[in-house]
């Protein structure tokens, strides 16, 4: 991957969204095409910068799985694999293993 994200910026990997639920039932085809709302952290920028021009660190690391807004990421395409790019305040939450 040759994305290098800017100020508080992140580039995600989504996570495929799960064909059964955890009681069986199947979810169809056309409701798995909906945008996904997991991914994983493959590369995180240094930060934004606060009024005094200090980077502020970001809260996630390359590595985590997390939770984002439905919307908020922006959808790229490089070498036929597709990412997303967000902002941390897109970010909802951390999933911990």
């Amino acid at each position: 991957m040759k994305l290098k994200p800017l100020s508080d910026h992140l580039i995600v990997k989504p996570l495929d969204a799960e064909t059964t639920t955890a009681s069986g039932i199947i979810i169809p085809d056309t409701a798995q095409k909906e945008r996904p709302e997991k991914g994983t952290v493959l590369a995180v920028g240094p930060g934004r910068r606060n009024e005094k021009g200090e980077r502020q660190a970001l809260d996630v690391t390359v590595g985590d799985t997390i939770v984002f807004k439905k919307y908020g990421a922006d959808e790229v395409k490089i070498d036929g694999e597709e990412y997303l790019v967000l902002t941390e305040s897109d970010i909802v939450a951390i999933i911990e293993n």
